[in-house]
């Protein structure tokens, strides 16, 4: 299992979001732990910045972009509508061999596409997968004036290889949910079939919509579950965990998760302070960062746990 990701260059801290005032800017690193967030460049799109974090992992990984089999894209913020923004990933990275096509379960998005990753490669159908988790938000789907996501979402991308014939290391076991009750919850209400652009009637109906109070209720039950729940399927007991990579959306939400699950928060890779939410891509970032720190050991044991629009929520156990 191979790692890479990529953040655009362009850093714009809490004091530059000037749209707000003084005492709110100041209350986002209290509120969410989010000091900066990565914005992309005018000439990048969402496939720009997953086929650099590609390409990045199969350098790592000493695998030529011909080698791969599948290329799985997870991603909130396609380059378009259609086609499937994989497919010019794999254009560019020169993946020739591979079928490339887009998963989008919002924030959990990283951890749907795993879980297939890994049932293709068990099936036989692949020898190597690669997924791909890119998001960019800043371009077109973020209200400047909204505090509530403006403030949080930024820009990402992170890229996982997996491979047959890796013995014990890779996925152990994987839990996944969804909750269609809750699909209003975080959406971007038109552009679709329901509210084509032609038929809107406010201006922030082209923007993510987040029910902040209502998320933040969902994921403090919900991720603690899901990750107990994993962990019993598969034996394995909250202390035998090296480290949790969760979906960096809130530190407060994240420092909770730990107290619930009894593990210490200096296992949790953080990034959001830096990085920002970075939504479907937090996760697979946060996870390169661990790979790349000399913190983790073979035989490792890494719980990724993400949670999201759908409303969606998983967690999957790792074996380094």
């Amino acid at each position: 299992m191979a790692t890479g990701s990529y953040l655009p260059a362009h850093v714009v801290p809490n004091e530059a979001l000037t749209q707000f005032p003084p005492a709110a800017r100041q209350l986002i690193a209290e509120k969410t732990g989010i000091a900066a967030r990565r914005q992309a460049a005018d000439d990048e799109c969402t496939s720009d910045l997953g086929a650099k974090a590609a390409r990045v992992c199969l350098e790592r990984a000493g695998v030529t972009p011909d080698a791969v089999d599948v290329l799985i894209l997870a991603t909130s913020s396609p380059d378009r509508i259609q086609p499937a923004t994989a497919t010019r990933v794999q254009e560019l990275i020169g993946a020739t061999r591979a079928y490339a096509f887009d998963i989008g379960s919002v924030c959990s998005g990283a951890v749907f596409a795993l879980n297939l990753a890994d049932a293709i490669i068990r099936s036989g159908g692949a020898r190597r997968v690669l997924v791909v988790a890119s998001e960019l938000y800043s371009r077109s789907l973020l209200n400047p004036r909204d505090f509530a996501t403006r403030a949080c979402l930024a820009d990402g991308a992170g890229a996982v290889l997996l491979a047959s014939g890796d013995g014990d290391s890779g996925i152990v076991g994987t839990k996944l949910h969804t909750d269609g009750s809750g699909a209003d919850l975080i959406q971007v209400p038109a552009g679709g079939t329901m509210l084509p652009y032609e038929r809107m009637e406010r201006k922030q109906d082209a923007f993510v919509l987040m029910r902040g109070k209502d998320v933040e209720d969902f994921v403090t039950t919900r991720a603690k579950a899901v990750v107990e729940e994993l962990l019993s399927s598969v034996n394995v007991d909250c202390n035998d965990v090296a480290f949790v990579v969760p979906h960096q959306a809130n530190l407060s939400v994240l420092q909770g998760l730990a107290a619930g699950l009894g593990i210490d928060f200096s296992k949790f890779i953080v990034t959001l302070d830096r990085y920002g939410n970075t939504a479907g891509a937090s996760a697979l970032i946060a996870f390169d960062e661990l790979q790349a720190s000399g913190r983790a050991r073979p035989g490792d044991l890494v719980v990724m746990v993400v949670f999201g629009g759908g409303l969606s929520w998983a967690a999957t156990l790792i074996r380094l």
